[in-house]
């Protein structure tokens, strides 16, 4: 596991899970979220994000967390690994609410400068949905991976943690 990326509805632990990947396995981690967005809340042009994207994967190892399904089958083609956690919506939405109480009107360290955390109850609707939509999505993708790719799906804490125990 030397390219690793990590996909999963927001609130599922991504930005955790590739932090503590990055230190066992002494890998370069990159948050998508940091690296897409500009401050205030704006979002890049795909173009940018396919250059960002694009100039990532030419590294010789990373973990690189984040969705952003747009631009997911540069990071697929790249990965030697992929994981997907498949969280219960009911965690996701927890600790979304979790991550607001903690970092509400401040920029969480894996995000964009000066884009403060906040409750938005849109956002709250997308990862609520996120099973009826873009999971399925992900499902579909994932079977496709050719054979030679590691494909990890972690569903729980006790999961993540296995897997975290025999690296």
């Amino acid at each position: 596991m030397k390219k690793i990326i990590l996909i999963g509805s927001s609130g599922a632990g991504k930005s955790t899970l590739s932090l503590k990947l990055g230190e066992k396995l002494d890998i370069e981690v990159f948050h998508l979220d940091k690296l897409l967005w500009k401050p205030n809340w704006e979002m890049t042009d795909r173009e940018y994000q396919n250059e960002i994207q694009n100039n990532l994967i030419m590294k010789p190892s990373w973990i690189i967390d984040g969705n952003y399904g747009g631009t997911l089958d540069i990071r697929m083609k790249a990965a030697d690994t992929i994981i997907f956690l498949d969280r219960n919506r009911f965690v996701c939405i927890y600790q979304i609410l979790k991550r607001v109480k903690k970092y509400n009107g401040i920029t969480r360290p894996d995000m964009q400068n000066n884009c403060p955390e906040k409750f938005d109850l849109s956002f709250l609707k997308w990862v609520w949905n996120f099973p009826n939509r873009q999971r399925i999505d992900i499902l579909r993708i994932l079977q496709t991976v050719p054979k030679t790719k590691k494909v990890i799906v972690l569903k729980n804490k006790k999961q993540i943690q296995l897997f975290l125990d025999e690296l």
